[in-house]
């Protein structure tokens, strides 16, 4: 078992050196990150093993800046004899960069220099698994999804676990870590009738084992989902209410972070980009982005940049009330970083949501289609057809056909098609929230889509 606290000192010493050597090669300021992780997954299909994978990697990324040039370099060999070489490289390379006017360091005042400022989110799990006990779950997996009538075949069921710390650091005195975990489940079965086959998926994952879902219920879940696509029909071209399920709700939240995002707005590529301090949905709806939730699956104590990262209430009772901002789109766009920077080894820190998440609404998903006397609702999309810049909205879709506020027979072959400005503003949200993959949403229910069908 690897002791992170161990670790975790010997990271933030080699970063405090690669500070000072740096300053010392002629570099005005610098950042360094290093992420170290270690992974094991098992692949189990049709009761025998079919993959066992393992994968241990520490990556190093240092950035310097000379003036207002910037660059960055990274390695996957830490040892402190490549660190001269490193250095010298990079500040080379910053020396004979472009210049960038708002390229730089965190403001020092934001910086989560405290030991208040970096709350313990409990990321960390220290139960290990091994490849037997992994094989063993993703068996009972498959073996209660193939159990059940009408499962006619498997796509595979998985069990997987990672570990990582991540340590950064940077001239203006900032230095910190934190270790973390990950524990997934997962399969994917085919439902058989006649000539026809479906396919349907479920999985869990969480920061704790302990707070996975039990294989069975997996594979349960799985092959129910599977069964109920038997025998789809194709919709007809029809103007309606639309249902999306919340395993797709949440890509419209995806779409409205990259609508946000402090980069596209200081180049004024988002559909949104004058739209601060407007209504952007509908009254009552509320997104916030939560970066300390405890056990969360996107948490951090801090962001990329060492920054203190509080929540956000980026829509208000429908308002929309802030973009996410890391240092440089800051400045850029004349406004103060809120802590939202995210941070590989390669490039240099960009804005990006954590926890993203719409409140819940008071009614149940039952009642938000008791009224729908023709709809759609949606459990799967398809493409990525979504235009960023104008805010146009155009997926393949698969789920079932709502009749007098009922969900009857399945629908496949669709083409769902709107504008996400106006489809925003005609969201109405259920009561069913929950938090299981970073970016969430409700049941959420759309009025007036195009479908495009037979």
């Amino acid at each position: 078992m690897t002791d992170y606290k161990d670790l975790s000192e010997q990271y933030l010493e080699k970063l405090d050196y690669l500070m000072k050597a740096a300053q010392k090669a002629g570099a005005d300021a610098c950042d360094a990150v290093i992420y170290s992780g270690q992974s094991e997954s098992v692949s189990w299909r049709l009761g025998k093993l079919e993959d066992v994978e393992r994968a241990e990697s520490t990556d190093l990324g240092l950035r310097v800046l000379v003036g207002q040039k910037q660059a960055i370099v990274s390695s996957s060999d830490i040892g402190n004899h490549i660190f001269d070489q490193l250095i010298e490289r990079a500040v080379d390379m910053a020396k004979n960069a472009p210049e960038d006017p708002y390229a730089g360091l965190a403001d020092p005042d934001l910086l989560a220099i405290k030991p208040a400022d970096r709350p313990d989110l409990d990321l960390y799990d220290k139960t290990e698994k091994s490849a037997d006990e992994l094989k063993m779950l993703a068996s009972v997996i498959e073996d209660v999804a193939l159990g059940t009538s009408g499962i006619t075949n498997s796509e595979g069921a998985s069990a997987a676990f990672s570990k990582g710390l991540i340590a950064t650091a940077n001239s203006n005195g900032f230095a910190g870590s934190y270790p973390s975990s990950h524990f997934s489940l997962s399969i994917s079965v085919i439902a058989g009738k006649d000539d026809t086959m479906e396919r349907d998926y479920a999985y869990s994952s969480k920061r704790h084992f302990a707070d996975l879902r039990a294989p069975i219920e997996i594979g349960q879940e799985a092959a129910e989902k599977a069964l109920r696509r038997l025998g789809p029909r194709k919709a007809k071209t029809c103007n309606v209410p639309v249902i999306f399920d919340p395993r797709v709700s949440r890509s419209l939240l995806g779409h409205l972070a990259g609508a946000i995002n402090g980069q596209g707005i200081a180049r004024g590529t988002s559909f949104l980009k004058d739209s601060m301090e407007t209504q952007i949905f509908k009254n009552g709806i509320s997104i916030i982005d939560e970066p300390h939730m405890m056990r969360g699956p996107s948490s951090k104590p801090f962001d990329g940049e060492g920054c203190r990262n509080d929540r956000l209430d980026i829509v208000t009772d429908g308002v929309l009330k802030c973009w996410t901002l890391d240092s440089a789109s800051a400045r850029q766009l004349g406004l103060t970083a809120n802590g939202r920077a995210s941070r590989g080894t390669s490039s240099p820190p960009s804005p990006s949501s954590t926890n993203l998440y719409m409140s819940p609404g008071i009614l149940s998903p039952e009642e938000l289609m008791q009224d729908i006397k023709s709809g759609f609702y949606i459990t799967d999309l398809i493409g990525m057809g979504v235009n960023g810049i104008t805010g146009d909205y155009s997926r393949g879709a698969g789920g079932f056909w709502i009749e007098d506020g009922k969900i009857t027979y399945p629908v496949n072959e669709v083409t769902i098609a709107g504008n996400l400005k106006d489809m925003f503003l005609n969201m109405t949200a259920a009561n069913d929230l929950v938090i299981k993959y970073g970016t969430d949403a409700p049941t959420l229910r759309i009025d007036g889509m195009m479908i495009a069908g037979e």
